[in-house]
């Protein structure tokens, strides 16, 4: 499990204690105390493979969050979650990511759900393995910067609903966009995730990703996520970064990763060796292409492996089958290009999670046919706004500027967030932004880039907020001012009254009975009708020999 037992040796215990981590023999060192705190966490195995523990890998299961959202466009809804809750949470996984990312816009936007109930029901659903959820530090789960009062309410409404894990990233890898966030999970009594965005690019090398994970450990990061967002980390590079890092620091090492370049299940095995304490999995047809790697897939590939995990293969199986059906109900929303292998992606490098939206939205953009142009637009814009990963919000902001730029022609229309990325305002970018689009971002807005932190120049904002909320007649809690900082409009669709009922009629005199309709003097034909059942609607359709 992510978190070990009440008694049981920890890193974050051995690291307060100033002891060495045991790393062999058979029983822990005498005496052991309590972990220190509330938080319970990973706990060593009692012997080495690669200079590092033998136990079992463990394994973080998605489905719920990321594999829909990679693959589904983020559609799956609380009603279509509750009937796998209960194999999902018997399973025994490290975590179950239920929450976060683009799942509460999705809630809002177009699932008619309040994110903080669907959090709750699923608490409820799932009661014995930690909860995770994806954090985009200073930008919590929307796509700009917010003030500090808000990033910390959104904390704790959501430990208080039932949050265990938060991961917490930026987008930037600007470690300050992430303190304010990682404070208030600390002080919640829950565990603080630090990500490290891998990407490639001149400017990025395995020397600052060591780097960074030393500072997040130091930042007070109760573990450390490397998070591969794009699907491009080779085995070889998996095994010397978390190796790396392991030799590093004393806390957990996780790696994420997409199968969207079908490099995921490789680069899993080789950081099992290097040490890695857990992997992020999904179920299929929540799983591979643009997804985690399939769960049954990554426990054969591991097969003879002295860190192989044991799950019941019989009830992985029953999930795979209720999903089956989920993903033929979300059709609409799921294609067959974020199903397969794509070697494209390790020249553009979008995400997984984005991929599946964005075939959408340029399909509404009629721009359908356009998609292979935007996606060779996108390392040019990248390499223009400083060589930033490509991960929520910033790959968002480079692919709508790619779309922009092949639909008006270059830099013709400069959108407002890549304007604000060229100014600094969402934080410092990994390398030079270019020279002439700054200064085009500077005559355009009247305004000079900035250097420090950006969300230092934000005012408070939660009685604002809770005010506001009052005006609308909307309860002023924090969860709500939380949701409507981020997502006003959204928020507003939710709570708007119901329109009233129309008074009742006189009653209406009772219908004559129905003239049967003359049956079709057209031939029967050897076709046979059926009534097909889909989302919950029945269709009357009609088979024919052909």
């Amino acid at each position: 499990m992510l978190f070990g037992e009440p008694n049981a040796i920890t890193t974050d215990d051995i690291a307060l204690r100033g002891q060495e981590c045991p790393r062999s023999g058979n029983s822990p060192p005498a005496n052991p105390r309590p972990v220190i705190g509330k938080i319970r966490r990973f706990t060593f195995g009692p012997t080495a493979y690669d200079g590092h523990p033998m136990k079992a890998v463990i394994l973080n299961n998605t489905v719920l969050r990321d594999g829909h959202q990679s693959l589904a466009a983020t559609r799956m809804t609380t009603a279509q979650m509750l009937p796998a809750c209960a194999d999902l949470d018997g399973l025994g996984f490290g975590a179950l990511e239920t929450w976060g990312g683009a799942t509460i816009d999705s809630c809002l936007r177009f699932l008619g759900e309040n994110p903080f109930e669907r959090l709750g029901t699923l608490k409820a659903a799932l009661p014995k393995t930690p909860h995770m959820m994806l954090l985009r530090g200073q930008n919590i789960v929307q796509y700009t910067s917010f003030p500090d009062d808000v990033v910390t309410a959104f904390v704790k409404c959501s430990a208080a609903r039932g949050m265990d894990i938060f991961r917490i990233f930026d987008a930037l890898n600007d470690t300050r966009n992430l303190v304010t966030a990682v404070k208030a999970v600390r002080d919640a009594g829950k565990h603080a995730q630090g990500v490290i965005c891998y990407t490639t690019s001149p400017v990025h090398t395995v020397d600052m990703f060591l780097k960074l994970g030393v500072e997040l450990e130091a930042m007070g990061c109760h573990s450390i996520c490397v998070k591969d967002m794009a699907g491009l980390i080779p085995p070889h590079i998996a095994h010397t970064l978390i190796k790396g890092l392991k030799e590093r620091v004393k806390i957990p090492v996780v790696l994420h990763s997409h199968d969207t370049a079908g490099l995921a299940g490789a680069a899993y095995y080789a950081a099992v060796d290097a040490g890695v304490d857990s992997i992020d999995v999904s179920i299929t047809p929540f799983a591979n292409g643009t997804g985690q790697p399939d769960t049954v897939r990554m426990i054969a590939l591991l097969e003879g492996h002295p860190r192989q995990p044991a799950h019941n293969p019989a009830a992985l199986q029953k999930l795979r089958e209720y999903f089956t059906g989920v993903y033929a109900e979300l059709g609409k929303f799921t294609s067959p290009a974020n199903e397969r292998v794509d070697s494209d992606t390790l020249c553009y490098q979008v995400p997984g999670g984005m991929l599946s939206n964005f075939r959408n939205q340029l399909k509404e953009q009629n721009m359908g046919d356009k998609f292979d142009q935007v996606m060779l637009e996108i390392p040019y814009v990248r390499e223009c706004l400083g060589w930033i990963p490509l991960v929520t919000p910033t790959s968002q902001i480079v692919g709508t500027q790619a779309m922009l730029n092949v639909k008006f022609g270059r830099w013709k229309n400069l959108s407002q967030p890549a304007i604000d990325i060229l100014l600094g305002k969402y934080g410092r970018t990994p390398g030079p932004v270019n020279a002439e689009l700054l200064e085009m971002a500077e005559k355009k807005t009247g305004q000079k880039r900035i250097e420090g932190r950006a969300a230092d120049l934000l005012e408070p904002r939660m009685e604002k907020l809770k005010a506001e909320l009052a005006a609308k007649g909307l309860p002023a809690t924090d969860e709500l001012a939380v949701l409507h900082a981020m997502f006003p409009q959204e928020l507003a669709k939710i709570y708007a009254p119901k329109p009233a009922e129309t008074a009742a009629a006189a009653p209406a005199k009772p219908a004559a009975p129905a003239t049967p309709a003359p049956a079709s003097t057209a031939p029967a034909g050897p076709g046979k009708r059926y009534n097909l059942t889909l989302g919950g609607k029945v269709y009357p359709v009609s088979v024919e020999e052909v």
